[in-house]
């Protein structure tokens, strides 16, 4: 459990005190008991204040903060203050700086601008995380470390190279491997001497927009320095450990932050926390899949919400307000979703800098009289009284939706056949999908074990692993439905293309193989024509992007193309193998072919619906001590409807009894338990 040592929701976020004075730190405690925040985060950006040269520590003031705040009934999660380093170390040791995807070397300034092989960088930063851990091993007020902030960003310096030298030695053991998997008799490049190599970037392989000559030694890299900055997380999360082993560690990660493989980082961190951000125009269920992926980083355990704002966000071109109860509805969301902790960036308003317009609990007014603050309040006394019943709650789904970041970037790095494929598009309206149906969903890495589940979805399978087409070959003769689409069982983990037909790997399952793969621009659209009816897919479809010409070899063929020259050939197949069926979409459908591909394969394995609701009513269920808790969220303008039927819900929030034809009202929250009331 997240919150075993404050065994509720914890409710706060980022607190900066070191930039006010006394006067308006009595004023926001008193405003943070008005708010019922209980957890600050501090330190995050203070490393020039600890320690302002190379020999001297000074904590005093952290002191003081962290205890103050404990004495008004406020825990602290104590940031290591690593994310930027102090200008006095740039200037005495520059190799801390990074150098640039255009091969510059930066000056200090901004953040995330440290190199993460600088050895004088990893040696002042596990310094400063063993410090604070061996000051406040002892302290009550601390209940979770957080290392970092936001780790990312990519390094091409000379540090770098020779680390990425190291790192290719220890993968491949030869240069003679190294030049089989990066095929580098491609435009001779082969490598004689280790040193010959160099890091991708625009003065080698690579030009903007993740284009690259080499696919192989562009991966690797993206690789490599994913690892490099998750080695530095160990090494702060080891010092710290050493003195409490009895504190969890986190870092807050950023959703679907494309440069780091989350599934990779979420195996060393005790608790997975992230910073939610979404646009005014991001898709309700991308959200919803982002928490559901960062939920699946460590097998469905609670993860923490590091970060949302309160209000307004200030990088964004239109940086709009949350309308009136968005906050709150936003908040529920990842709550229903998996989250034990509801935290914002920030508590109060910066005067100045970058995030001065950056919203905050306690706005620039400076007083508790505002929209913001009184729905923070109104939130906070809401969560109080829900963590009894909900805090390390559980998801359970029988679908699951497999996101793999090195997928991605070879799709990314790809030299075709698109440049409108999208990765985590294509893995979206698949997850839409299912949202649509109030069907709960698994966001999972190809190592997740299989057997749980029912139906895995794997759209835009490009890459095949090691063993991931002997496991998915279990899993579907042990009865399972497995689906993919598209441009899949291309390449190995190498990028290297496995000869034979496509889908390689994935055709004795599949049942077919691919010829030809037809890209047109996303404007232009083909049919998908079902040949007979089945279940509730019936008639003709739309589909675009890429269309694979594919051939039976034994699967049926429940839909052709409607047009161009493989008008008649396959787009949509189901192969029996052994106790299961391996499902391939051949094109990029539209939803209404989703939507009733979705209904048949849950139909197929008895997989019902949460709810029946209006569209724009999102439902997620928690389940903790065999009770069934339902979220239920209009994310309408309008009051909205869903069906209780004859089934009898008491909702949590406003202790009333429910059944039949239920009305939401706009941006409302209810959540649904069928205990009988006194034993809530």
């Amino acid at each position: 459990m997240i919150n075993d040592r404050l065994p509720k929701f914890w409710y706060g976020g980022d607190y900066n005190p070191e930039q006010w004075d006394e006067d308006i730190w009595n004023e926001d405690i008193r405003m943070f008991k008005l708010a019922g925040i209980d957890v600050a985060t501090l330190n995050v950006f203070a490393w020039a204040l600890n320690q302002p040269n190379e020999d001297t520590y000074n904590f005093k003031e952290l002191d003081a903060t962290i205890d103050r705040l404990y004495a008004n009934g406020i825990y602290t999660c104590l940031g290591t203050s690593t994310a930027v380093h102090p200008a006095w170390m740039a200037k005495k040791y520059p190799d801390v700086l990074r150098v640039d995807f255009q091969g510059r070397k930066r000056k200090f300034g901004g953040r995330h601008n440290s190199c993460p092989n600088s050895p004088t960088y990893r040696t002042y930063a596990q310094r400063m995380a063993d410090k604070l851990a061996e000051r406040y091993k002892d302290h009550p007020a601390v209940l979770v470390w957080h290392v970092f902030n936001e780790y990312g960003g990519y390094c091409y310096c000379d540090q770098c190279a020779t680390a990425f030298r190291r790192w290719l030695k220890e993968r491949y053991e030869t240069i003679e491997a190294v030049n089989h998997a990066w095929n580098t008799s491609f435009w001779g490049h082969t490598f004689y001497e280790w040193d010959e190599i160099v890091p991708p970037n625009i003065l080698s392989e690579e030009w903007e927009g993740n284009r690259t000559n080499f696919q192989g030694i562009s991966l690797d890299y993206r690789r490599f320095q994913s690892n490099s900055l998750l080695e530095c997380f160990k090494l702060e999360r080891d010092a710290i450990r050493k003195h409490t082993p009895h504190i969890p560690i986190t870092n807050n990660l950023m959703g679907l932050y494309p440069e780091l493989d989350y599934f990779k980082w979420g195996k060393e961190m005790d608790i997975v926390s992230w910073d939610n951000y979404p646009s005014i125009d991001t898709p309700i269920s991308m959200t919803a899949m982002t928490h559901d992926l960062m939920r699946g980083l460590k097998g469905g355990q609670p993860f923490m919400l590091m970060e949302q704002t309160p209000s307004q966000q200030n990088w964004q071109a239109y940086n709009s307000l949350k309308r009136p109860g968005v906050m709150r509805l936003w908040s529920y969301q990842a709550v229903s979703r998996g989250a034990d902790t509801v935290l914002f960036f920030q508590l109060r308003r910066s005067a100045g800098a970058t995030e001065k317009y950056h919203g905050a609990v306690i706005e620039h007014a400076g007083h508790e009289n505002t929209r913001v603050f009184r729905e923070v309040a109104e939130l906070g006394k809401e969560l109080g009284k829900l963590s009894d019943q909900l805090i390390d709650a559980r998801i359970e789904a029988k679908v699951a939706i497999v996101f793999d970041w090195e997928n991605r970037w070879a799709i990314e790095l790809s030299s075709g056949p698109s440049i409108a494929l999208d990765y985590v598009k294509e893995v979206h309206k698949y997850y839409d999908a299912f949202y649509q149906h109030n069907i709960q969903v698994d966001m999972i890495g190809v190592e997740e074990d299989l057997s749980k589940y029912d139906i895995v979805i794997a759209p835009v399978l490009y890459m095949v692993k090691e063993g991931y087409a002997n496991k998915l070959e279990a899993f579907v003769k042990g009865g399972g439905t497995f689906l993919t689409t598209f441009f899949s069982g291309i390449v190995n983990d190498n990028d290297l293309v496995t000869i034979g037909g496509y889908p390689g790997e994935l055709r004795n399952m599949l049942g077919i193989w691919a010829e030809e793969i037809d890209a047109l621009h996303p404007d232009n659209k083909n049919r998908i024509v079902m040949k007979d009816k089945v279940g509730y897919l019936e008639g003709e479809y739309e589909c675009n992007l890429l269309f694979d010409l594919i051939h039976s070899e034994g699967a049926e063929v429940l839909a052709v193309y409607g047009d161009d020259f493989y008008e008649g050939m396959p787009v949509v197949t189901k192969n029996k193998f052994g106790e299961g069926n391996a499902w391939y979409i051949a094109s990029s459908p539209d939803q209404d072919f989703l939507q009733g591909l979705v209904a048949n394969l849950c139909e197929e394995k008895g997989i019902k619906s949460l709810l029946n609701s209006n569209k724009g009513i999102e439902v997620s269920e928690r389940v903790k001590n065999n009770k069934s808790y339902l979220f239920v969220m209009n994310h309408n303008d309008e009051t909205s409807q869903f069906e209780l039927g004859t089934d009898k819900k008491i909702d949590l929030l406003t202790r009333k009894t429910l059944t039949g034809t239920i009305s939401l009202e706009a941006r409302g929250v209810m959540i649904l338990a069928s205990d009988m009331l006194g034993d809530l």
